[in-house]
């Protein structure tokens, strides 16, 4: 017991690789998962060069909000996904889900976007948000700027992101997958917020499920659901989940 939590004490000050984690978890090839970001361009900077370039990547969602290069991890991903020839997915999460609400009704959702980090992500184009919410006139006409600032490609590439990402016996998607129902069945909200019997209860269809949104100390496995968001915008780790048949190897910064 005290050599494991030395173990993984080390691993989290050194970012180091940890052991893998033999299961039967089998992609049709080998893909790593990227948690969620938040605007750490620093931490996916840093992430990036120690996986194995010749795997499928993931990104799981949550790029913006919170950090302060939200801007730059955006335009970073969509390049990347963009030239990979389909080797990069880019997974929707529930902030790219507040700012697109916030461009297409902003009197309606600023003000939760807002109290939400996104005045960082704002921050990041060199915006801000007006002295008075709830002057509408303001609120639109900053949406309108955030528009030209993120450009139409950007905004459509963000639009498009798809909410679950499958591959042999696993499905990856931002938040949870309600275990009584199949992949295709999934409920839009459910797979950016969450539900309240994930991961409690296993799917009974032997499905692996890699997800972020819900913040956790280190990476972990459980009823195959394997859980990857470690808090980056606040803790340093960003974590990465290298998915190979037959095992499970994480890798954090920080």
């Amino acid at each position: 017991m005290i050599t494991n939590w030395i173990r993984r004490w080390f691993d989290r000050r050194a970012g180091r690789t940890m052991n893998a984690v033999s299961c039967d978890i089998a992609p049709a090839e080998k893909v790593t998962a990227v948690g969620d970001i938040h605007g750490r361009l620093d931490l996916l900077q840093a992430l990036l060069p120690r996986l194995d370039d010749q795997s499928l990547l993931v990104f799981v969602g949550d790029y913006i909000d919170r950090g302060p290069y939200s801007a730059q991890v955006l335009r970073h991903l969509f390049h990347l996904s963009e030239t990979s020839g389909g080797r990069v997915q880019c997974l929707l999460g529930n902030h790219e889900e507040f700012l697109l609400q916030f461009l297409e009704a902003p009197e309606r959702n600023a003000r939760l976007w807002f109290q939400n980090g996104g005045v960082h992500t704002l921050a990041s184009f060199g915006l801000k948000p007006p002295g008075d919410i709830d002057n509408y006139q303001q609120v639109r006409k900053l949406a309108d700027d955030l528009r030209l600032k993120m450009g139409g490609s950007l905004i459509n590439w963000l639009a498009d992101r798809p909410l679950t990402w499958t591959t042999g016996n696993v499905t990856f998607v931002h938040a949870a997958l309600d275990p009584r129902h199949p992949i295709e069945a999934q409920d839009r909200q459910i797979c950016l917020w969450g539900h309240p019997m994930f991961p409690r209860l296993a799917r009974s269809d032997g499905q692996w499920v890699v997800h972020g949104h819900t913040i956790v100390d280190l990476p972990r496995i459980r009823k195959r659901v394997v859980s990857i968001d470690t808090g980056a915008f606040a803790s340093g780790r960003l974590t990465a989940a290298e998915i190979n048949a037959g095992c499970v190897r994480f890798t954090s910064t920080g």
